[in-house]
């Protein structure tokens, strides 16, 4: 199991790597790291995850409900095709749009 690495690229970029899973995202779940103020978007740059599942997904989600909640956009760059069908068939595409 590889860990999920957060690199904060700029002020509001950020670069994910490794395995966005059950056991990896539970250490990135205080969206106040991620967030700062004055921030409109948030882009995460998702290239360089290897392995999604479920739980990657939820976090996402999370994630983006709390950015909502802030007036702050979750923009996802390079998302992998994994991720881009674990999106359809829950069909939740249309949330990161």
């Amino acid at each position: 199991m590889a860990k999920l690495n957060l690199m904060r690229e700029s002020d509001n970029y950020f670069n994910l790597s490794g395995e966005m899973s059950r056991e990896t995202v539970m250490a990135h779940s205080n969206i106040k790291k991620i967030a700062s103020k004055g921030d409109d978007c948030i882009n995460f740059d998702l290239s360089e995850v290897l392995r999604v599942d479920t739980a990657g997904l939820a976090w996402l989600i999370h994630i983006l409900s709390e950015l909502r909640q802030q007036g702050i956009r979750l923009e996802l760059k390079n998302i992998p095709e994994q991720l881009q069908k674990l999106m359809q068939l829950g069909q939740v595409s249309h949330l990161f749009e």
